[in-house]
């Protein structure tokens, strides 16, 4: 994971809140606390400026860099990563959540 960019407000609650749901709060909140820095700069970002020099001149990169190392730091549970392991957890725990029953046809 890194956080680079963000996209739409919207998607960005939502990918927040899936990782709540497949039980990573740690990295939701790495998630949401990255992009409460880095959304206030988009304007300045998206104008040319430069995504790390911005982020170092507003004195922002090296919490970023230790978001980054915390969420790469989550020991991957399948396939070399964690929500994905979280994703096969959950589920197996909650297949009311994953699949829905088929209609006859």
């Amino acid at each position: 994971m890194h956080f680079l960019n963000f996209g739409e407000p919207g998607l960005v609650r939502e990918t927040e809140t899936g990782l709540r749901e497949l039980g990573l709060s740690d990295m939701a909140d790495w998630f949401a606390e990255a992009f409460a820095i880095v959304n206030p700069l988009k304007p300045e970002i998206a104008s040319g400026s430069d995504y790390y020099e911005c982020l170092t001149e507003h004195g922002k990169m090296a919490r970023i860099e230790e978001l980054t190392e915390k969420a790469i730091g989550v020991r991957p549970t399948f396939s070399d990563s964690p929500i994905y392991g979280a994703w096969i957890r959950y589920a197996r725990e909650h297949p009311e959540n994953v699949f829905s029953e088929r209609q006859p046809t």
